[in-house]
């Protein structure tokens, strides 16, 4: 290799158009690294280059504790279309780490052995180990290393990403990590062993083979071993910002030590995974709108195996359990659940209320295999279940378990010619006016082999109705969870509606009015837009941006100019819609929304909820769609009136206090008094 006089009067080495200076290799174009050479940092500085390893290594620290390493061995920021192969890193606090880019390819890359903390207690600790991709898109990692690390694999903000080949096992933290990461492909990867545990210890402490949170939506998980991790698949929703749309299909979960599926959010779909010999197989509370399809979940809970976190009688537990929140609109067709210490499936609304502050709700479970359990199916405190074409063998206690508070149990016939269930097809609108006649139709539903269907909807006011079309006017505003089940008598299907029912009101400073908003926090900037497709009400909502955010409580003001003039005689109530984003784990404190009416400076009414609304909404539901608030303006035993009596409101903030400083993200709408 030719090194010029100006490169070494400046102590600089040139290899194939790369540039080290001070130990540190900036990467401009083409690069073929030299084969059995040791490197020091790597920076690549332009897009549109090609990399090759040839093997060669990159190390940071040579001894010491692995979770005191520094640095990054790899890294990139604002570059795309690179290829990156055949490189080794180890001895640094991150291996690769890519941000704002798109067309990457890294291909046979190793960075195990970078920062590492199998010590660690409980919590979080940064994104760090592996892995790190921030803000990249359309990329490609396939057959790349990353074992003893904290992280293998960590995607934030970063879509349209595939994942394959890879081996991410063996971390102290996760294997893969997503954060806000949507439509990824992760396929046929190794990412076992993501477990952070002592000997004896009960619980791994949060660790886990795969995490997914916060808007991570529309993932395909397929074919990967998941197996022996804290969990094996962790769908978590510490900050109530819920990742839907995933479908997780031929993954093995298998062996966790807590849940070899654990998922707190709507809408994912699970289709021929293992989850064997584990504590519980799946553990899916507050997983409405769920969907398990031919998956194992068997041997779980047993006393000679994984048994943390007994919760049903007698120290039981599970091959599939929805509990500790709610599960509507739920499918589990053709799973089997054979010889769990406890339930085969286990189907319980809230214990602590005995079910009135929700049940488990339209349901439908059929063609599972359930044998050798204590129970097939338990049932508590749950409505709308159809049960139908299940196997049970063996099961010592019962094969159906009500455990008290089930109603609506509808058990289908026996007829071994049905082996096929219908399907759905539900027509009409999931949003009405108040007082205004919709119709629902689900005539189109349709049976493979023909056979005559009947239909049971529930309106969510307590109208319950029968046949292939409702109509229906609300009479009040609000959220309503809307279902129908069709049957041909053996198997079901069904379909549902989050429904909401807005009034028409005169909308105080949210119809186009976002310039007249201001707020109340001096370590806070809150930036207001009229957005007119988040909306609810009218044409549109008024979206507040908190960036920054200080983190204490910030109240958002209408009018800024304090001089609004609006009457409250003969009202009673102030009424309007929340919509909010928060990043922050773990989201809420205090009490939210608190909204205080304003007279004059010395004169206003300060109204409470007395449990924070937002960390604890009305429904579920709202954790990602709008949240309808009916603020008596007396006070009642939900809300604690504070402050003296309000003829005339000139201006009215509505506060919320987060944990922490990210960026908050709160749309409000259809605000009025009434």
């Amino acid at each position: 290799m030719r090194i010029s006089r100006l490169a070494m009067v400046l102590g600089l080495v040139v290899a194939s158009g790369a540039w080290a200076a001070e130990g540190v290799l900036e990467i401009t174009k083409d690069t073929v690294l030299e084969a059995g050479k040791v490197y020091g940092a790597i920076v690549i500085k332009a897009s549109n280059v090609k990399i090759d390893g040839n093997g060669a290594w990159v190390v940071g620290a040579k001894e010491g504790n692995p979770n005191k390493f520094k640095g990054i061995a790899v890294s990139a920021k604002g570059v795309s279309n690179v290829v990156l192969k055949d490189v080794n890193a180890k001895g640094w606090e991150t291996g690769l780490k890519i941000e704002d880019g798109a067309g990457w390819v890294v291909e046979g890359c190793d960075f195990s052995d970078n920062f590492h903390d199998p010590e660690f207690g409980w919590g979080e600790q940064g994104r760090r180990g592996g892995i790190v991709l921030e803000k990249v898109r359309s990329s490609v990692v396939r057959n790349c290393k990353a074992n003893r690390v904290w992280d293998a694999c960590v995607l934030v903000d970063s879509d349209e990403n595939t994942i394959e080949g890879c081996d991410f096992s063996r971390t102290s933290n996760t294997c893969l990590k997503m954060w806000t990461a949507c439509r990824n492909k992760i396929v046929k990867n190794n990412l076992s062993y993501g477990i952070r545990i002592k000997p004896g210890e009960v619980h791994a402490r949060d660790s886990t083979s795969v995490l997914i949170e916060s808007g991570s939506n529309d993932n395909a998980l397929v074919d990967n071993d998941c197996s022996h991790g804290g969990d094996g698949i962790f769908v978590r929703v510490l900050n109530g910002w819920v990742s839907t749309g995933n479908v997780f299909e031929g993954n093995d979960c298998s062996y966790a030590n807590n849940n070899c599926v654990e998922a707190w959010s709507p809408r994912n779909t699970y289709i021929r995974n293992k989850a064997n010999h584990g504590s519980y197989g799946f553990w899916l509370g507050a997983s409405d709108q769920t969907a398990l399809i031919e998956n194992e979940a068997s041997y779980n809970g047993l006393p000679g195996g994984m048994h943390n976190s007994p919760h049903l009688p007698e120290a039981g537990h599970a091959g599939i359990v929805f509990m500790f929140g709610p599960s509507s609109h739920t499918i589990v067709r053709g799973n089997t659940c054979v010889g769990n210490n406890g339930a085969g499936i286990a189907v319980i609304g809230d214990m602590d209320s005995k079910g009135k502050q929700w049940r488990a709700y339209h349901w439908i479970i059929e063609q599972n295999k359930l044998e050798q359990n204590r129970w097939g199916i338990y049932a508590q405190y749950a409505d709308w279940i159809n049960i139908g074409g299940n196997v049970f063998k063996g099961n010592t206690e019962k094969d159906v378990m009500d455990a008290g508070g089930v109603t609506n149990l509808i058990v289908g016939r026996e007829d071994a010619g049905i082996t096929k269930p219908p399907k759905v097809m539900l027509v009409g609108p999931a949003m009405a006016k108040l007082g205004e006649t919709v119709t629902l139709d689900a005539r189109a539903s349709s049976d493979p082999a023909g056979h005559a269907l009947t239909f049971r909807w529930d309106l969510g006011d307590g109208t319950i109705e029968g046949g292939g079309r409702v109509s229906h006017a609300f009479k009040q505003p609000g959220f309503y969870r809307v279902g129908v089940t069709t049957t041909n008598g053996v198997l079901s299907d069904l379909g549902w509606r989050d429904f909401y029912v807005v009034e028409d009101v005169k909308e105080l400073g949210t119809e186009g009015q976002a310039a007249e908003w201001g707020w109340v926090d001096p370590q806070s900037k809150v930036a207001f837009k009229d957005d007119r497709e988040v909306k609810i009400s009218g044409k549109s909502s008024v979206f507040a941006l908190v960036q920054p955010y200080s983190g204490g409580r910030v109240s958002l003001l209408c009018p800024k100019s304090k001089a609004a003039g609006w009457s409250l005689a003969g009202k009673t109530k102030l009424v309007f819609w929340v919509k909010a984003i928060n990043e922050n784990v773990p989201a809420w404190q205090d009490l939210n929304p608190l909204v205080t009416l304003y007279e004059s400076e010395g004169k206003f009414v300060k109204l409470s909820p007395v449990r924070d609304l937002m960390s604890q909404p009305p429904y579920n539901e709202a954790r990602e769609g709008w949240t309808y608030f009916e603020v008596p303006l007396g006070g009642d035993e939900q809300w604690k009136k504070e402050g003296g009596e309000v003829g005339m409101v000139n201006w009215m903030t509505i506060g919320f206090d987060s944990w922490g400083a990210p960026p908050l993200r709160i749309w409000v709408d259809g605000l009025a008094v009434r």
